[in-house]
């Protein structure tokens, strides 16, 4: 597509704002080629609730992905089925799973099967999803975890990395805003940064909430580009209760086109969608489109 062309797609697309904003020349040339992604937790609310889908609903609801726009998908669960049957049902649908969410008590607890799993499926990536709220004392059920508890937690992320990177892929943990808190003066996720280990360990930035906890996603990619190899794409917007909440793309806070250029050392994103005011692949497809608009999958 020519500049010119791509001018007019954009304008047409409402993006063209955005991407003049750094440049339409610099944002073809950030090109990666990357597959639009999908976390697979955005459309959990078209199985059923309570119970894993049968085979012909899972393949149902994985067309549907498919023909939202979607070429490779992230997981979160993995529906009843081993890995060669899941294998088969998003080989069926024409989309490839590229990375996997854990729990640190999972991966902790269960590292090994959901490595051979995650083998098997063909995954590039291991995420935690979440410390859970995981202590160095056993004993401690809840409550929020200290600057030393943290710390520990960068441990075990490395010492998970290290068996994932074995394995032949890459570890790497997603933020949510506890992250950015700042304990007795320790900002957890510079400390996360520092402690974790580059060879086991990268991160995946959910870029919606580093912007709801009130830092720029751009700052953060500057300070080690090679390192956030991982993305959620989420826009959000404050609801009427003061709160931060999932937004069509494009519609809330966020303008991903110099986010997208900034990230020099992605490897693949997801769109992530947690809210919905319209239907799920209603939704999902206006959010491929827009990532569409930035030029930044294949064609």
């Amino acid at each position: 597509m020519s500049v010119t062309s791509r001018r007019t797609f954009l304008k047409a697309t409402g993006a063209f704002a955005a991407a003049a904003s750094i440049g339409i020349d610099r944002l073809a040339a950030k090109e990666r080629h990357m597959p639009i992604g999908i976390q697979l937790y955005s459309v959990r609310s078209l199985f059923p609730k309570g119970g894993n889908p049968t085979p012909a609903e899972l393949d149902g609801v994985l067309a549907q992905v498919k023909g939202a726009g979607y070429t490779a998908v992230e997981a979160a669960g993995y529906f009843g089925r081993t890995a060669p049957e899941l294998r088969k049902s998003l080989d069926n649908a024409g989309l490839r799973a590229i990375s996997t969410h854990h729990g640190l008590g999972q991966l902790r607890q269960q590292g090994d099967e959901l490595i051979e799993y995650a083998h098997t499926l063909g995954l590039e990536f291991i995420v935690c999803s979440s410390a859970g709220g995981q202590h160095r004392d056993p004993t401690v059920k809840s409550g929020e975890q200290s600057v030393d508890d943290w710390r520990w937690i960068a441990d075990e992320y490395n010492k998970v990395g290290e068996k994932v990177k074995a394995a032949g892929m890459t570890f790497g943990f997603h933020n949510h805003t506890g992250e950015y808190a700042t304990i007795d003066g320790v900002w957890i996720y510079g400390e996360l940064m520092r402690l974790t280990d580059p060879k086991y360990v990268v991160f995946e930035m959910d870029a919606g909430w580093v912007s709801a906890a009130g830092y720029n996603p751009i700052t953060m990619l500057k300070k080690a580009p090679e390192r956030f190899q991982l993305m959620h794409v989420k826009d959000v917007a404050k609801g009427a209760d003061g709160k931060w909440h999932s937004a069509v793309l494009g519609r809330g806070k966020i303008d991903y086109a110099p986010i997208m250029a900034a990230a020099t050392g992605l490897k693949q994103y997801f769109v992530e969608q947690e809210e919905f005011e319209m239907g799920v692949i209603d939704e999902i497809t206006l959010e491929a489109q827009y990532m569409r608009s930035l030029n930044v999958e294949v064609r």
